[in-house]
């Protein structure tokens, strides 16, 4: 068969290929970016299940708006007004995780050969899908504060690119958070360089201890003009259900648009049954609690993962701890290549993603990235010694 040639530009999911040898008997895995399935509030969601499919049969399981299920994007809607962000029903479309919203902003936006400037590392889907689109992907570099405000105008200013797609809160695979100063600097950008930038934001609501900086959206108004240069992108993958499919883009009306009419093609609409659940779960004041266990046992086990990794690794790996999310963004001091280190962990029935798959260009083999999302405590350290042991 002649597929397409923009299928040339892709591989496989480095990821999805490393869960081929997670079936073995005893492995621990810090691969996956899943939340933990024990920590989802199956009592809550079947609640709403249940009503929705007792007081509104025919509507949510009938075809839909291609816009999204009214009354989940007025939920979302005041989802969003109360962490800062103004926000209409009719300033949104539901999608099906937020994955699908990247995949619309590649589809409106993207010509085969147009820049795109991502952090450096960043969300391995995001690379996939712009690239299937035929984006030049560059990559803009991150520290313990998110990107490099400094590298990336000087990106933006030399490659004029179609856009900026950035992670700011507890990034993918990072775990780094967009300093305030950097987050209105960002805007400010956008505005001065009238360049478009996707701030994607499923991680913000998981953090440990103090809330983390308002998101770009949230901020947008303090900075003139910004917000018509500025796309979010929102889920409830992470704190309720990956398995309900539900995200969200918010986005100028020319965009939103447009995205619409593609999203029209792919899938007609997301299950209005999701959205219908989804919707009457936001109304039964459920989400704040069940954050609470969800943000107090990850900030556990990201405390326990750090422990171990010192403990047993001592300075052969290095990382920064952080303060939210799911992830650890680590390093081989030794300046071996952490896919090889991968293989070996294998053997040890302990399984990590290598670095450099999350690079656009120019990757880091030295890095690696480490869940502690969905490991208990006594896996923890179980999995760490015998990480350690492969080093």
């Amino acid at each position: 068969m002649q597929f397409a040639p923009r299928l040339q530009n892709v591989e496989t999911s480095a990821i999805r290929e490393l869960f081929k040898l997670l079936g073995r008997p005893g492995i621990i895995s810090f691969a996956g970016g899943f939340p933990d399935p024990a920590l989802f509030d199956v009592e809550g969601i079947r609640t709403a299940s249940e009503w929705v499919l007792r007081h509104s049969p025919g509507p949510v399981l009938q075809y839909g708006a291609t816009e999204g299920y009214p009354p989940l994007r007025e939920g979302i809607a005041r989802f969003m007004q109360a962490k800062g962000a103004t926000v209409a029903a009719d300033g949104l479309i539901v999608t099906t995780g937020s994955q699908q919203a990247l995949d619309l902003i590649g589809k409106t936006m993207i010509s085969p050969g147009d820049k795109v400037i991502v952090e450096a590392p960043t969300f391995l889907a995001t690379i996939q899908c712009f690239r299937l689109y035929g984006a030049q992907l560059i990559g803009a570099p991150v520290d313990a504060d998110g990107v490099r405000v400094d590298v990336l105008e000087k990106l933006i200013l030399e490659h004029r690119p179609k856009l900026v797609y950035l992670i700011p809160t507890f990034g993918n695979p990072s775990g780094a958070t967009l300093s305030l100063e950097r987050r209105l600097r960002v805007l400010e950008l956008a505005a001065r360089t009238q360049t478009l930038v996707v701030e994607d934001d499923p991680y913000g609501e998981l953090y440990f201890g103090a809330p983390p900086p308002p998101s770009l959206l949230a901020l947008s108004g303090q900075v003139d003009a910004s917000r018509e240069w500025l796309a979010h992108c929102g889920s409830f993958s992470k704190i309720l259900s990956p398995g309900l499919r539900v995200g969200w883009l918010i986005a100028g009306p020319e965009l939103l648009a447009m995205a619409t009419m593609c999203k029209q093609f792919s899938d007609a609409h997301t299950s209005n049954l999701s959205q219908a659940i989804a919707a009457h779960y936001l109304t039964l004041n459920r989400l704040d609690a069940t954050l609470a266990v969800v943000r107090s046992t990850y900030a556990r086990r990201a405390l326990v993962m750090a422990e171990c990794l010192r403990a047993t690794a001592g300075e052969a790996i290095s990382f920064e701890q952080p303060q939210g999310g799911m992830f650890f963004w680590a390093r081989l001091t030794d300046g071996s290549d952490a896919s090889a280190f991968a293989k070996r962990a294998i053997d040890k029935l302990v399984a990590f993603v290598p670095g450099a798959p999350f690079f656009a260009s120019d990757p880091d083999l030295c890095a690696l990235r480490l869940s502690f999302a969905t490991a208990d405590e006594a896996k923890i350290r179980d999995g760490i010694a015998r990480l350690a042991s492969a080093l």
